[in-house]
């Protein structure tokens, strides 16, 4: 084996390894976006418990989860100041 063999080698798995952390990063993305998104709406059926004494509600949808799961508390702020607006 020469020297051009050994190097087309490592130029193969360093390739391989920069092609690998390109297809890593975006499932850290999405799983983190769908891990926020559950979250958001579970804190929109708990304000929706409370604000339900209060005549309060926004409805859960993936939108709405996605934005609180972004936002957090300014999130749920936004939505209810959208309801009133609109």
């Amino acid at each position: 084996m020469g020297f051009s063999v050994i190097l087309a080698y490592a130029f193969g798995l360093v390739l391989l390894y920069l092609i690998g952390m390109l297809l890593v990063i975006p499932i850290k993305i999405i799983g983190k976006l769908i891990i926020n998104g559950i979250l958001g709406g579970i804190i929109l059926f708990v304000v929706n418990l409370v604000g339900g004494i209060f005549g309060l509600s926004i409805v859960i949808n993936p939108l709405n989860a996605l934005i609180v799961g972004f936002l957090g508390i300014p999130g749920i702020i936004l939505l209810l100041i959208l309801q009133v607006i609109l």
